[in-house]
């Protein structure tokens, strides 16, 4: 009788065991499939796809693209060129087709266009750039996005080579940079650049600040009050370029060489992209010219990157920071980018555009975020539906229906 008791206890044992690990196993998420070189692809209806919804999504998007003209010289001259000192600095580059690429589960389900052409990506370019910052604070480099940004930046000087300019016409002109030391900048920390909400004041690469987007208002320019660093978002690429440049001087090593060793080349980018800054950017660092990277094409320049690259990236930012198994940003960079900042709900870090209250894309969901860039240069990243889409050269107003038509195609 006893035996059977004991028995039956071990049987009641085993049979608990195998029914918590069959439930355990079944709740366990699939491992992610990272892309090696080469991206595999599936058909739309292997990933939960319905083929020909997907494709009214990839036909939207090809019939809607940006009316903006492809020269991409004339257009800067329609529009930033116009601005105060708007003259183009950086290199501008002709833009190809309306052009796309769809990631689903970490597959290949849709392309088209030209995938492969090295484009600009204007201001997802940002989005590189706080990655580096971000690499930065992970490595001790920046203890605190909380810090002050001006103890961390010394002097720095342009690199001028020889001239025959008269000297004599300099001396009144200070001989280095120093970007952050007025009593206002000096209040200006990490966070505050990274948010874009430091109002940080200044001319930097021949561009001030007050030009960048200028106030209807001109009487205002030169003479405006600054507000507290943290209380209004203003989006300004003079303030965004002044961040690169600060970054510089932490990494002391050029920015685009530290993207390619920590980021781009872990997750397998190809040898094609270039991240470029302008003809007057230069300095001279440890004894050597340096160029300091700008943060989009608002003056040329920025990142000139292929869809391919771009997904890469929008794939390592849907893992939050992690690629295969390693995590390449931290865990609680990507946290901090994604949390919506004070004076901007739909705003992270630059350049995760956020879509806090469904606010940016209403048919998406919350918790997605977005990389964005002038064209418009999108990379949609929904972690809840496992996407990533790029879209490039899509009118700006017409994101949103496209995002709807992408996840009507899920089934």
């Amino acid at each position: 009788m006893k035996l059977n008791t004991h028995l039956t206890t071990l049987l009641f044992v085993f049979a608990s065991l195998t029914l918590f690990a069959q439930k355990s196993k079944s709740k366990q998420v699939p491992a992610t499939y990272f892309p090696e070189k080469e991206w595999q692809h599936k058909r739309a209806d292997e990933v939960g796809m319905n083929e020909s919804l997907l494709k009214e999504a990839v036909d939207f998007a090809i019939a809607n693209e940006t009316s903006a003209p492809r020269d991409l010289k004339l257009n800067h001259y329609r529009s930033f060129g116009r601005e105060p000192f708007g003259d183009a600095i950086g290199p501008i580059k002709e833009r190809g087709d309306q052009t796309g690429i769809i990631i689903k589960d970490g597959y290949v389900i849709a392309e088209w266009g030209e995938p492969w052409r090295v484009d600009m990506t204007h201001s997802v370019t940002k989005s590189f750039l706080s990655s580096v910052v971000g690499l930065a604070y992970d490595r001790g480099l920046i203890k605190s996005i909380d810090d002050l940004v001006y103890p961390y930046v010394p002097p720095i000087l342009e690199y001028n080579p020889p001239s025959d300019r008269n000297k004599a016409d300099d001396i009144n002109s200070a001989d280095l940079l120093t970007p952050f030391d007025t009593p206002h900048n000096r209040t200006i920390t990490w966070r505050h650049l990274l948010q874009q909400n430091s109002d940080w004041e200044g001319t930097l690469w021949g561009k001030p600040d007050w030009a960048d987007r200028p106030s209807q208002d001109y009487n205002e320019w030169l003479t405006r009050e600054r507000v507290k660093p943290g209380t209004v978002y203003e989006y300004n690429d003079t303030r965004v370029n002044a961040l690169a440049l600060a970054a510089l001087g932490v990494w002391r090593k050029p920015l685009p060489e530290v993207l390619r060793e920590n980021i781009m080349d872990p997750i397998g980018a190809s040898n094609m992209w270039r991240w470029y800054g302008y003809e007057n950017s230069w300095i001279v660092l440890d004894g050597k010219p340096v160029q300091s990277v700008s943060g989009g094409g608002h003056w040329g320049g920025g990142m000139f990157i292929h869809a391919y690259d771009m997904a890469r990236f929008g794939y390592l930012t849907l893992n939050n920071g992690k690629w295969n198994g390693k995590q390449l940003v931290s865990e609680q960079w990507n946290k901090w980018a994604q949390t919506p900042s004070a004076p901007q709900a739909t705003y992270g870090f630059m350049n995760w555009f956020l879509n806090t209250d469904k606010k940016f894309l209403p048919s998406a969901p919350e918790k997605v975020f977005v990389h964005i860039g002038n064209g418009t240069n999108m990379v949609y990243v929904d972690q809840e539906n496992n996407i990533v889409a790029v879209v490039r050269w899509i009118e700006n107003n017409k994101m949103d229906d496209f995002v709807k038509r992408l996840l009507a195609a899920i089934k």
